[in-house]
C-alpha cells in the first residue's frame, strides 16, 4: 500500500479545512422477527437488547425513549439495537406485540 492509498486530506490552500463524508449507516436486513435478549454486563448487571426492529434510527430513538418510560430505566440505542437497563425482557415484549411486531426471547 502507498503513501497516497494511506493519506487523507486535511487542508488545501484556497479552500480551507477539507471534511470527508462519513457514509450514513444502513439498517441491517432482518427477517421480521424482533428478538429481546438478556446481555450479562460486568459486577452482576444486566442489560436487555432488543434487535431486529425495522425502522429508521429516529423512529428508533422515538420507540427507545417510550420503552424506557414505560420500564422506569434508562438505556440507549447503538448499532440500531435499542439497550434496556436491567433484566425487563417480559415488560418490553407486551409492549412491542401491542405495537403489532412479532417478538421472541432469544438468549440469556
Amino acid at each position: 500500500m502507498s503513501i497516497e492509498d494511506r493519506s487523507t486530506l486535511v487542508f488545501a490552500t484556497g479552500v480551507g479545512r477539507v471534511k470527508e463524508e462519513k457514509p450514513k449507516a444502513e439498517r441491517p436486513q432482518g427477517d421480521g422477527v424482533v428478538r429481546i435478549q438478556l446481555k450479562r454486563l460486568g459486577g452482576g448487571k444486566m442489560a436487555s437488547v432488543v434487535t431486529g426492529i425495522p425502522l429508521d434510527e429516529d423512529e428508533l430513538k422515538d420507540l427507545a425513549r417510550t420503552l424506557k418510560q414505560m420500564c422506569g430505566v434508562g438505556g440507549s440505542v447503538k448499532d440500531f439495537n435499542i439497550e434496556i437497563q436491567g433484566d425487563k425482557r417480559n415488560i418490553l415484549k407486551t409492549e412491542l406485540e401491542k405495537k403489532g411486531y412479532t417478538v421472541k426471547l432469544s438468549g440469556g
